[in-house]
């Protein structure tokens, strides 16, 4: 149940893939089977298998991408070069870059109206080089936490503190946005408010019956 909101929210917290991003690029899900030579159950079984492991940073995009590849050709039939590597790091950024233009725009109008803004996403080593390659609109949020350079990741509540203090913001003022419930359920456990985000639709509808709608449209800064 989502607490009554408080007078004064000072920080935004997104998560970055299905917030601030669109759904996977069908083309990219496909490059990465072709690449990985693999029918597509088989693909997403291992690529989902290691992917928290690659996001807590316990593999690097080498080893994640080995162990995938080996899951699914237990005896290659191709060395996993450097370039093969290179291939399957660009195809998994694409995947993954799909702007949510609408939510990238309310972050922006919160970073006019003086609101901290901060991203805290699970991603791995290689995929954040990617993003801030390929995401300018990164470099406005006033902190970014990304999981693999802490060795946690969300919903772990050391992870939600650590975005907390690099706002400089207690969790009480805080509103985090996440696609996923148990994500938002460990943000609230902080103390943090948090709305799940599924589409742009109901998420406005949701912040407005939270009492959150001031958020939505607020002043920008003379």
């Amino acid at each position: 149940m989502m607490p009554e909101a408080p007078p004064n929210i000072r920080a935004v917290l997104f998560d970055y893939g299905l917030v601030l991003t669109g759904p996977p690029d069908p083309a990219a899900w496909l490059q990465l089977k072709q690449i990985c030579v693999s029918e597509e159950a088989a693909f997403h079984a291992a690529y989902w298998r290691y992917r928290h492991d690659y996001d807590r940073g316990a593999l690097n995009s080498i080893t994640y991408w080995q162990a995938v590849t080996r899951e699914l050709d237990p005896k290659p039939r191709r060395e996993l070069s450097p370039a093969r590597i290179d291939q399957l790091r660009a195809a998994d950024t694409a995947l993954w870059t799909q702007p949510n233009q609408p939510m990238i725009d309310w972050a922006a109008r919160l970073q006019r109206a003086g609101i901290r803004t901060g991203i805290l996403s699970n991603l791995g080593d290689a995929m954040e080089d990617g993003v801030r390659a390929h995401c300018a609109w990164l470099a406005a949020f006033t902190h970014h936490t990304f999981s693999h350079r802490l060795g946690i990741a969300k919903p772990e509540a050391a992870i939600y503190l650590h975005a907390a203090a690099g706002l400089a913001v207690p969790p009480q003022q805080i509103l985090f946005i996440d696609d996923r419930e148990d994500n938002i359920a460990a943000a609230r456990a902080v103390g943090m408010y948090a709305v799940q985000y599924t589409d742009h639709p109901s998420f406005l509808e949701t912040m407005t019956s939270s009492g959150f709608a001031a958020l939505l449209d607020p002043p920008a800064q003379q």
